[in-house]
């Protein structure tokens, strides 16, 4: 009977016998994963790689902790009437079928919405429909298919705790073995004869030998098992190279030691190994310190309002925010934290979270989750817990909001790594072919010298570290970008379109005057107890200049985007907004911005702004305008268009009462003509048109504008650096290129020596992580030095 292997996960199945669909599996756990598959038309799956699949283990009665409501409620995020969202850890995650199959759930289990993996942490944030589905259901689907999630009752923590401590294990292992193994090499190195080469030198090289095994089948298991996996899927990695290169020594060195032809090269491959782990090492030290710069120091200068106990309000930035706190929380504004509906009436959009657009009501004493949107009225909150940035940074990267946004570095990145393994073996067997008709003894060094010297990491790790080093500064300075690929499309912009009010306007510099009748005590508590609710600008501007009036709550209240709001208190009735929508319509043209005021349907006034506009803004549109395309899109009247022609370059681009559909059909019109758009707003009207443009980035002036739609937020303060944080994203992109010239030149020197037998392997594998390294010094040296000059 020939050798057969399962067609689910790869392992032995030539003795179990069992069948199905013409295919042969090791036990009744894969042929049940396989017909699950089948049956929801899933069987492409193996298509993106051959057995690629994990064998389920028994779980009956294993998850049965999960019947207990409390240990659930702690491994939620989110717990709504109908929704359910956990994050679950699963150690198995290696390869896009994995990918594939569990952001695919949804086919297997209807109930399952949505599925989100998280390739990196190894995690898949699932939301699901609780009324007919549990989380106990979710970990039993789940590992009948072979991806059983970790989930430790210790701190009910779903493995997020669960810190990788191998590879330190694994280098420490590799550091020993290679110390011993020189050390004993000594006699051989000083060619030390007579009574030693008879005597003792047996003993020692089957010490080298012995001390190499954990090295080769411990400490190297990953690049063979990486490789494996590669050519299982007719991917040549970079790490092929390095396992051939690991394989040829080992097996040439025990040859020589069983049959007392020398010492082997055990020196050179524990060596190889040891500094190849040691360049790991360094890198996922580097790289998680960037990436925890970047989840817990930057990303949200959003700030919310908070009510003291004396009932004053203050801005505070959110991870200022601690448990029992009162919060004001606004129309349209984000719910930053866990908390308790306290007053007014919450009307709540969880479709950030969930994906579900259904508003759900709640009242006072109910929890309201993180992520959630109010609408309408203003609530006040009680604090639960402090905010979670990580969860926070989760909701912002959801791959719901990047459907229009491109990554193509990476691919790039990959595409140039593939080819140049390519061109790496094949230099290395034309090499050792060679070598082998002119000086066979110089071969097997010449082989593994090339595999080693020439493994593109260098190239690899180019990108990453420059944009991961860059966001880190970029955040120092209250520049706050989603993730590394929104520097890249920064870089690739050739048009930038600016909103008007609280954009290219700096609210708490504006100068407003009233115009008509005179409002009563009730009106004008009416009219604060209106403006409270609502986060556009020119409400705030308003609302802090009035005077203090009781605050009421407000029976009926509506916000009619791009026009103005209504409210209800008692037997009163307000308008605020254009002149239109309150119902005048003699307005003669003005060259300030107005608000107008109805009481009743009475038309009582209009509140006239006069626009500061922020620090810097002319010089700033004068550097723009010499290579990109500079537009206007507001939605105010065109009294200011006078101010503007004076204040911009010549031919900038003016256009007045624009609605956000109409900003956002602009941007897609330019776009259909190959313009790469840049926008920026207030994060607020401007959701649509920032989701729509290349790269969306919303204006923060203390306040809570946070929107999944931006893909960076800018701290008002720093709006005339603009000009430099894009230069410097055009820099990033030059390093990037540098970086590959450089990583280009080394490994042709390399090849060279290698090829012509100048090169032994240990010291290859010495230059090799020196030569990742030298990338992420070089970027990183060069990233830093745009920071300064950003600052």
């Amino acid at each position: 009977m020939g050798h057969k292997t399962c067609f689910h996960c790869g392992l032995d199945s030539t003795s179990s016998e069992i069948t199905y669909d013409e295919k042969s599996f090791c036990c009744n756990g894969c042929k049940t994963v396989y017909e699950i598959f089948s049956i929801n038309d899933l069987t492409c799956y193996y298509d993106l790689q051959k057995a690629a699949g994990a064998k389920p283990s028994d779980i009956e009665g294993k998850y049965n902790f999960l019947d207990n409501d409390k240990i659930v409620e702690s491994l939620l995020e989110f717990n709504d009437e109908k929704t359910q969202i956990a994050t679950v850890y699963i150690p198995h995650i290696h390869c896009s079928s994995c990918i594939w199959i569990l952001e695919n759930l949804n086919k297997i289990a209807p109930s399952i919405s949505a599925s989100i993996v998280n390739f990196g942490k190894k995690t898949v944030r699932i939301t699901y429909n609780s009324e007919s589905f549990s989380l106990k259901q979710v970990v039993k689907l789940l590992s009948s298919i072979g991806y059983e999630p970790f989930i430790s009752l210790d701190d009910f923590s779903v493995g997020k705790k669960n810190t990788d401590r191998s590879l330190i294990y694994k280098l420490g292992i590799a550091g020993f073995a290679f110390g011993n193994i020189m050390f004993l090499s000594f006699p051989e190195y000083f060619q030390v004869s007579g009574f030693w080469i008879e005597t003792y030198a047996p003993i020692f090289r089957w010490l080298m030998f012995t001390f190499s095994l954990p090295v080769v089948f411990y400490s190297a298991q990953d690049y063979f098992i990486s490789a494996y996996k590669g050519l299982r899927s007719n991917i040549l990695n970079i790490d092929v190279p390095i396992a051939l290169g690991v394989t040829v020594l080992f097996l040439r060195s025990t040859t020589e030691i069983i049959f007392n032809l020398g010492t082997g090269f055990f020196d050179s491959l524990s060596g190889l190994i040891f500094f190849l782990l040691l360049g790991k090492f360094f890198q996922q030290k580097t790289y998680t310190f960037l990436s925890f710069e970047r989840d817990y120091k930057s990303y949200f200068p959003i700030g919310i309002t908070k009510i003291n106990a004396d009932g004053k309000e203050e801005s505070v930035q959110v991870y200022d925010i601690e448990k029992g706190d009162r919060l004001l929380i606004r129309n349209e504004e984000l719910i930053p934290v866990d908390c308790i509906l306290i007053n007014g009436k919450a009307h709540i959009d969880y479709s950030f979270v969930t994906g579900e657009s259904e508003a759900v009501s709640k009242k006072s004493g109910d929890k309201l989750f993180a992520g959630g949107k109010q609408l309408n009225s203003s609530i006040e909150v009680d604090v639960l817990k402090t905010v979670e940035q990580s969860y926070l940074t989760q909701l912002w990267s959801n791959d719901v909001f990047n459907k229009n946004k491109e990554d193509s570095f990476t691919t790039l990145t990959n595409a140039i790594s593939k080819k140049f393994t390519i061109a790496v073996l094949s230099i290395a067997f034309i090499a050792t072919a060679f070598w082998l008709f002119n000086d066979a003894s110089k071969a097997l060094n010449v082989f593994t010298a090339v595999l080693i010297i020439a493994c593109p990491c260098a190239i690899a790790l180019a990108a990453p570290f420059t944009f991961g080093n860059l966001l880190r500064i970029f955040g120092k300075l209250k520049f706050y970008a989603k993730n590394a690929s929104v520097i890249e499309q920064l870089a690739a912009v050739d048009t930038i379109i600016f909103d008007k009010t609280g954009t290219i306007t700096a609210n708490k510099e504006t100068h407003i005057d009233y115009e008509g009748l005179e409002l009563s005590g009730n009106e004008e508590s009416l009219l604060k107890s209106t403006l409270r609710n609502s986060n556009h600008p020119l409400s705030r501007s308003l609302y802090s200049l009035l005077n203090e009036h009781n605050i009421v709550t407000l029976d009926t209240y509506q916000e009619h985007i791009g026009k103005g709001m209504e409210a209800r208190h008692e037997q009163d009735s307000i308008k605020i907004g254009s002149a239109p929508f309150v119902g005048f319509a003699s307005e003669t043209a003005t060259l300030n911005t107005a608000v107008h005021v109805s009481t009743n349907n009475q038309y009582k006034g209009k509140f006239t702004f006069y626009n500061k506009y922020r620090k810097g803004l002319s010089k700033l549109f004068k550097r723009l305008k010499r290579d990109y395309d500079l537009v206007i899109l507001s939605g105010d009247n065109a009294g200011e268009k006078e101010n503007l022609t004076k204040l911009l370059p010549a031919k900038t681009k003016l256009f007045f009462n624009q609605k956000p559909e109409d900003k956002l059909e602009y941007i897609k019109h330019h776009q259909n003509s190959g313009a790469k758009v840049l926008m920026i707003g207030d994060g607020l009207n401007d959701a649509g048109a920032l989701a729509q443009s290349n790269v969306g980035i919303a204006i923060s002036e203390n306040v809570n504008v946070f929107s999944p739609a931006c893909d960076a937020i800018l701290d008002a303060s720093k709006f005339n650096q603009l000009f430099k944080f894009i230069k410097a994203s055009k820099s990033s992109i030059k390093i990037i290129k540098w970086s590959f010239v450089f990583s280009f030149i080394y490994n042709i020197i390399g090849l060279y020596f290698a090829v012509t037998g100048q090169l032994a392997p240990v010291i290859a594998a010495i230059l090799m992580p020196l030569s990742s390294i030298s990338i992420v010094v070089f970027t990183t040296i060069c990233t830093n030095v745009l920071g300064r000059k950003l600052t």
